[in-house]
């Protein structure tokens, strides 16, 4: 629980910017380590200086509610930190990020842990040396290739893709009425629906602000363990698998390293 403490807040600011990253609870500095080497060679600038395709390029939030859902920090420094952790999951899922988030990730400390969180500190630095070495065009461009594409998206962000083979419709009406009993919905500005793997992320964010009851807690694990648990593993690997994939293929180690570690915590609280 320890890595957990490395905590990050990011969230679109009007659409577009990221917010100031929260600093490190506990976690001592370390020396920094130098980027991978496949990201050192990302192209500054578009080679052909045109953009080549109609991207869908995204503004908006995912998820959303029936009355304005108000997140609040946490008080558990570990909630804290899984709430920091799902918000920024969410904002690089949803779109590329923008030059603020790749500085916020970027000149975050280094997590220092061993044991169990060792998986965790590793993923995290390489993300954070990911985003040193990263421009923000390439890394919108790499979004687009991977996640949108034209006609078929080389990964699929949506989750139903992964949790059935058949019968994807029944999953999402189910989805949309365990949102409504919480009192969450999308708005009529999304233009995703909501397996979107963002909008999930937004709403296990949701659910930690609601505190470390009883109740709130085995809310927390029904929704993990219904529509993120079985599908990340898949997903993530799919993300390292494709050859369009470079700065987000750590986004997909970072992910699968942390929803892990999720995997565990919601088992013993």
């Amino acid at each position: 629980m320890r890595a957990l403490r490395q905590a990050f807040r990011h969230a679109p600011d009007g659409g577009q910017h990221a917010r100031q990253a929260h600093r490190a609870f506990d976690v001592r500095r370390r020396r920094r380590i130098a980027p991978p080497a496949d990201v050192r060679g990302l192209p500054r600038r578009r080679h052909d200086g045109k953009q080549g395709r109609d991207f869908d390029r995204r503004s908006q939030a995912v998820s959303a509610t029936v009355t304005p859902v108000r997140f609040q920090l946490p008080e558990v420094p570990e909630d804290q930190a899984r709430a920091g952790y799902y918000a920024l999951l969410a904002r690089l899922y949803y779109a590329g990020p923008d030059a603020p988030l790749l500085e916020s990730i970027a000149r975050a400390d280094e997590i220092v842990a061993g044991g169990e969180g060792s998986g965790l500190a590793s993923a995290w630095n390489a993300l954070s040396a990911a985003a040193r070495a990263m421009d923000a065009e390439a890394a919108c461009l790499e979004y687009d290739e991977v996640f949108v594409g034209t006609g078929k998206a080389e990964v699929t962000p949506y989750a139903t893709f992964y949790l059935a083979e058949t019968g994807r419709e029944k999953i999402l009406v189910r989805l949309k009425n365990d949102l409504a009993a919480m009192g969450l919905a999308r708005t009529d500005r999304s233009r995703e629906p909501e397996d979107h793997v963002a909008g999930l992320f937004e709403v296990m964010r949701h659910l930690i602000s609601q505190g470390s009851e009883d109740a709130a807690l085995q809310k927390q694990r029904d929704f993990f363990g219904r529509y993120v648990g079985p599908f990340f593993p898949v997903f993530c690997v799919a993300i390292s698998k494709s050859d369009k994939s470079n700065f987000y293929k750590y986004v997909a180690g970072f992910s699968r390293a942390f929803l892990l570690v999720e995997t565990e915590v919601l088992k013993v609280f």
